[in-house]
């Protein structure tokens, strides 16, 4: 019982309610469907081959993030897609990360919740990424934070602004165009966001990492210096380009020497003024800003610094006045400037003492050498004092608990040519992947203890080995023997260059390492690489000569002196520090950090070289996927187990999969959720082998079973939506007969004549002069009058009454938008309104109507059309002013606009029909619009120029189409017959035979244009009609129509309205639905089936079936006299209609001609009123004997009625109410009689095919 199962319901949900386990949400059921798998451990194989091919299919679908467990892989798309919205971020904020699509908001998420959950610190580490992807997931991890992260104070929101300001600032001067892509980061960069105890920032710290200062000095063609020197040199301000001469980026060579000055999708003077902005947020003083672009300045110039050799072979500076200027921003003596760019000072020692000092001048290349070392050590200290600067503005305002880490460092590098850079770079990137391995293992193993898991080791590659070879000291690696090589051979860098050869010469023994001469190659996890020698001591010194730092030390900017704190000690012996030792100290105090940390990884796979959006290069991903490592990541990942879950987690995902765990939707499980999670398990019949239960987790073995699982979850949803779609639709039949019964009733009683004869009027207008339109041709076209619901109170067109202040007791006849021709334009047309001219615009965001023009009917003179099929009319008045002439509008149902017009104005307006229309535009000023064919006009007319051009259109004597034949169809709701109450039985009445008739002469078809004769006799038509027919061979039924589908698999079910069938079958597809389910019928019946167990079968069209060919009808015998005035009753009309030549009505109004399929012409037209009541009958009774009368008297006359037209019949009365039905017999009808003869056809065939249930629905 109802309220049985309702206790049941609300008990068991009481009980739900405890367990805190919401209710399953129906709208999951239409969630957007899943291409590809979005977490690559569920994937059935497990190679490089299928990962390629996950990846493609959602890089194709926009879909450019997938998981592998905890790791984010991004396919960059090189386009923005729109997915990161503050829509989009609010919907991953507190959720967890099965639930939403992978995104690196569920990145951000999950570190933020867990640091707040756990009280663990995280770090997201962004190695692999090359392109522009990783910026905009750097800047989105940042936004994601400051969004979620709370806090209301203004110290709070302040260090929100000043951490996401530093990225564009950090861009400025850290990133550059590329040949790979236009906004590269040349430096890495470690962000460590601090939040106090309730989990709010508090503070960050940067690291910087590897800056690529060498490109201060070259770049290789097509390629950029750092975006500030673009920036500065086309967007500084007047003043600093007075103080500094800064000029266009054409003028300096170290800007100008690649041949790239601009690059597409980059504004540098926007960016410029970011940076500013960026500047000012961070807290940097004007005079601060001032030093910053004055070191920029110092640097443009030196690379416009030119050496040409004297006598002896030494170097001089070309141009002193270019040195003489840097001389005067660097605020040092010019001389001293000059003298440490061409010559260098050496001193000699003896025994430890210090000797004689030489000064030795330096060739061409030794002077570019010093030259570029001064710029790239300006550069160098100016980026890092930037990054200090900005710590100590970022600096904890308070005590700092937890942080989470954004790591963002150029992913792996390998060129034509590979020098130091690269190999620092692809240390770091070698380090990195190191801990990422041991991380990955050390979570899976500690995962398989804690849940007493049995785990299947994996084989994998430890690059560890790799970092050994570089970075250890025991034996020598590559960095110490560079380190060795520099110390024996500081002064010759040549020297220097062979010794570390020799050197490298000791580690030939290693499997990774080979020795190529000049060159040495490394096998990386990422590949191979082979590194250049030439010039790798020099950069691995990482000093300016002493004469450059005294010279810096000697400066009156104490900026420039600031950004160099380290003091000259020529007598200091200790070695300084190289770059593979700061790169190195740097790299394992990283490792350091995020090994004591949580990190979430985010790998991003660039799809081609083109950067092209649409792009997929699988040979180039193919080896990304393999130097990445990610097949050994999900096989490691998996470990035997492909899915794994909490059992709290699992038991909320699938528990209406069980009967004893659910109830209507609700979760209803009163044991642990361990328990639970086994029932459900048990209840789909999953095999024991393929789970099992650890301490807190559920594990799945293979993915197909979670996909089962998955597929069962969303079968839930569609079944219940098929039960409510049953029901619903036995409702709305239901709903929609018992309607369409209300309707019919009505429509038989309801006085329609009033429409046809208004429509029948505006063919008498034209008069067969004008060219109609297909549309005004309609059956069931009727002049509504009111389209804009004008005279309507509260309806739509209530703002456009009170705007022409149309008064309550007045009515509204007319009202339609139009084209209004302004003459002023004569090329341009806005909407209006008829006689009240009302224009609506937009004022102070509101929409407003006002009347622009108002024409009384009584100004009305004239109203002119052209003879074509256009829309266009002139509504000519009798005084025009100096402003306001003639009215030229386009208007679509401007012959409806006729009827009321001259309806209300006693026909008193002409109506005037040419080619050529003129009209006044003003006073004293006339025009002509011309209307000529134009056949490659499409369907509207086009205005050009005073000429109108529109297509040919209907034929003059055109006439509305004769009303549709409709279906007979029960008269019993179709509702299934549950709800719906029988039609009673009616008696079937006899329907009376007409006696076969022959005509005595041949029918000889005519000239379509010559003008029909009445027909003699309706009944011999219809028997030569119906003689042919049955003569013919009958052809086959059409082909259906419907789609042809063969399975693809079984599917078997037991559900009610679903279909089973097996593979191979075909079905016929009848509807289609978005949700995935089709409705499809067999041999064994009708049902719903799911789509993508289908595929279309492509029906070869039938052959047509030959036209049997036609005889020639007999001669027809002498006519028998036809009464005038006869009159049948309905029935015996629907008969006559039904046997009619071709199927086409009895009727053709508006005195236009017609012929059957044998050529011969109809009879002349049948006026049927409506609202024939049951007394109707009676009077077609009555006509009927009137007839038989006139018939005995007229038979002397047959010879000539078929000869010759009738010039008047004998007319029955017809009373005001309608409620009486005759047939008017006329050779020659008049156009009142036709417009009356189509309306009463109309309305009869529709009420009439209902006779059956009149009595029915009368009671």
């Amino acid at each position: 019982p109802p309220k049985k199962a309702a206790t049941k319901r609300k008990s068991l949900a009481g009980k739900a309610a405890a367990k805190k386990i919401e209710k399953a949400d129906w709208k999951e059921g239409f969630k957007k469907k899943q291409v590809g798998v979005s977490d690559m451990t569920m994937l059935s194989k497990v190679n490089n081959e299928a990962i390629n091919e996950n990846l493609k299919k959602r890089f194709e679908n926009h879909e450019i993030y997938t998981y592998i467990g905890h790791v984010l892989i991004s396919v960059n798309p090189f386009k923005d897609l729109g997915i990161y919205t503050d829509e989009i971020l609010k919907s991953y904020t507190g959720k967890n990360r099965l639930e939403m699509p992978p995104h690196v908001y569920a990145v951000a998420e999950s570190a933020y919740y867990n640091m707040n959950s756990y009280q663990e610190n995280h770090g997201e580490s962004g190695a692999g990424k090359t392109e522009a992807a990783k910026r905009e997931i750097y800047i989105q991890i940042m936004q994601y934070i400051a969004t979620v992260s709370g806090g209301k104070s203004s110290s709070i929101q302040e260090i929100k602004d000043m951490v996401l300001a530093t990225n564009p600032l950090l861009e400025s001067f850290g990133c550059a165009k590329t040949l790979r892509n236009n906004n590269s980061s040349r430096h890495g960069k470690y962000l460590e966001i601090q939040f106090n105890s309730v989990g709010e920032p508090v503070g960050a710290v940067i690291t910087n990492y590897l800056l690529e200062k060498g490109r201060v000095v070259g770049q290789i063609e097509n390629e950029r210096n750092f975006h500030i020197f673009y920036q500065f040199t086309k967007a500084a301000s007047d003043e600093y380009r007075e103080q500094f001469g800064i000029q266009g980026p054409e003028s300096y060579l170290y800007t100008s020497r690649s041949q790239c000055l601009d690059v597409d999708g980059i504004d540098d003077s926007k960016d410029y003024s970011d940076t500013l902005e960026a500047m000012e947020v961070i807290g940097l003083t004007q005079d601060e800003q001032n030093n910053i672009f004055r070191m920029l300045a110092i640097i443009l110039w030196l690379g416009n610094v030119v050496f040409e050799e004297d006598d002896n072979g030494n170097s001089v500076v070309s141009d002193e006045n270019v040195t003489n200027f840097i001389a005067y921003i660097m605020e040092v003596d010019e001389g001293a400037l000059s003298k440490v760019l061409t010559s260098r000072m050496i001193e000699t020692a003896r025994g430890g003492r210090r000797g004689s000092v030489y000064d030795v001048p330096l060739n061409l290349v030794q002077a570019s050498a010093v030259r570029d070392a001064l710029a790239k050590g300006i550069y160098n200290n100016l980026f890092e004092w930037i990054v200090e600067r900005i710590n100590a503005a970022l600096r904890s305002r308070s005590a700092a608990s937890y942080v989470i880490g954004v790591l963002d460092i150029y992913g792996f590098e390998i060129f034509e040519e590979n020098s130091f850079e690269q190999l620092c770079i692809n240390y770091v990137n070698e380090k990195l992947q190191q801990i990422f391995i041991e991380l990955t293992l050390k979570t899976e193993q500690e995962e398989y203890v804690r849940e007493k898991i049995k785990w299947t080791p994996i084989d994998f590659f430890n690059n560890k080995v790799v970092c050994d070879l570089i970075e250890e000291k025991r034996p020598p690696g590559v960095f110490a023997a560079l380190n060795d090589a520099c110390a024996t051979a500081h002064a010759d860098s040549d020297a220097a260059d062979n010794s570390f050869i020799q050197r490298l010469g000791s580690l030939s023994s290693n499997p990774h390492f080979e020795s190529r001469g000049s060159k040495f190659l490394i096998k990386h996890y990422a590949g191979d690489v082979f590194y250049s020698i030439p010039q790798m001591t020099d950069k691995n010194k990482d000093q300016l000569v002493k004469d450059l730092l005294e010279l810096i030390a000697n400066s009156e900017n104490k900026f420039l002196s600031k950004i160099f704190p380290h003091q000259v000690d020529r007598d200091s012996k200790k070695r300084p520090p190289t770059a593979s030792d700061k790169i190195k100290t740097s790299a394992n105090a990283l490792v350091n950090n995020l090994m004591q940390a949580q990190p979430s990884y985010i790998r991003t796979i660039k799809p081609n070289q083109n950067k092209s959006p649409i792009e997929y290069d699988q040979k180039m991903v193919l080896h990304q996927i393999k130097y990445l490592g990610l097949n050994e990541n999900i096989r490691v990942r998996r470990a035997g187990f492909a899915y794994r879950q909490t059992f709290e987690k699992f038991l909320e995902r699938f528990y209406l999969l069980s009967k004893k765990t659910s109830y209507a939707g609700e979760c209803i499980w009163q044991g642990d959720p361990k328990s639970g999670s086994e029932r459900i398990l048990k209840d789909c019949n999953i095999a024991s082998e393929e789970w099992q239960m650890g301490v807190t987790k559920a594990f799945i073995r293979h993915p197909e079973t979670i996909w089962a699982l998955e597929h069962l979850r969303d079968r839930y949803w569609h079944n219940m939506a098929l039960r409510i779609q049953r029901a619903y639709r036995n409702y709305i039949r239901y709903k929609n007969e018992c309607a369409t019964r209300i309707q019919r009733c009505w429509k038989k009683n309801k006085d329609q004549i009033i429409y046809v004869q208004l429509r029948d009027y505006g063919h008498q207008i034209l008069g067969e002069r004008k060219e109609r339109r297909r549309f005004s041709l309609l059956s069931m076209r009727k002049f509504v009058g009111d389209y804009l619901n004008v005279g309507v109170a509260g309806g739509s067109g209530e703002a456009i009454r009170n705007a022409c202040n149309i008064k309550s007791n007045e009515t509204v006849a007319f009202s339609s938008k139009i084209q209004l021709l302004v003459p002023r334009l004569a090329r341009t047309s806005k909407p209006k309104k008829v006689i009240y001219i009302v224009i609506s615009q937009i004022e102070k965001k509101l929409l407003t109507m006002n009347v622009e023009r108002s024409i009384n009917l009584t100004s009305i003179t004239k109203i002119s059309l052209s003879n074509l099929r256009d829309d266009w009319m002139i509504i000519h008045i009798d005084n025009p002013t100096k402003e306001l002439g003639d009215l030229v509008c386009s208007c679509y149902f401007k012959t409806e606009f006729l009827v009321h017009l001259l309806q209300r104005t006693g026909s008193r307006v002409e109506v005037n029909i040419a080619a050529n229309i003129e009209y006044t535009k003003k006073i004293g000023k006339t025009a002509k619009i011309k209307f000529v064919k134009d056949e490659t006009v499409q369907r509207n007319d086009v205005y050009k120029s005073q000429t109108v051009s529109v297509c040919s259109g209907e034929p003059a004597n055109s006439v509305s189409n004769p009303p549709c034949q409709r279906k007979e169809t029960s008269s019993k709701p179709k509702a299934g017959g549950k709800t719906v109450k029988p039609a009673s039985k009616i008696a079937s009445k006899t329907v009376p035979t007409r006696a076969a008739q022959t005509e005595s002469s041949r029918v000889v078809p005519k000239s379509p244009n010559e003008q029909k004769a009445p027909r003699k006799s309706s009944e011999s038509t219809e028997k030569i009609t119906q003689r042919t027919s049955t003569s013919a061979r009958i052809p086959p039924p059409p082909p259906s129509r419907n789609p042809m589908y063969k399975g693809l698999y079984d599917f078997m079910t037991e559900d009610d309205g679903e279909l089973s069938f097996k593979k191979g079958d075909i079905l016929e597809v009848m509807e289609k639905d978005d949700n995935g389910w089709w409705l499809a019928k067999n041999d064994d019946g009708q049902g719903w089936v799911p789509s993508n167990y289908l595929e279309e079968v492509k029906v070869a069209a039938p052959k047509p079936v030959p036209v049997p060919a036609k005889r020639r009808p007999p001669p027809p015998p002498a006519p028998v006299q036809q009464p005038q005035g006869r009159a049948t009753s309905p029935r015996s009309l629907r008969k006559d209609e039904e046997e009619g030549s071709d199927g086409e009505s009895a009727n053709n109004v508006g005195g236009g001609s017609t012929r059957n399929k044998y050529g011969n012409e109809k009879s002349a037209p049948v006026s049927v009123f409506p609202g024939m009541s049951s007394g109707g009958w009676k009077a077609a009774l009555e006509a009927k004997k009137a007839a038989a009368r006139a018939t005995e008297s007229s038979s002397a006359n047959e010879e000539t009625e078929q000869d010759h037209p009738v010039a008047s019949t004998k007319k029955i009365p017809i009373s005001d109410n309608i409620n009486e039905i005759v047939y008017f017999k006329s050779e020659t009808p008049s156009k009142a009689q036709q417009s009356l003869a189509e309306a009463a056809t109309r309305n009869r065939l529709t009420a009439g095919e209902q006779d059956e249930d009149e009595d029915e629905e009368w009671d």
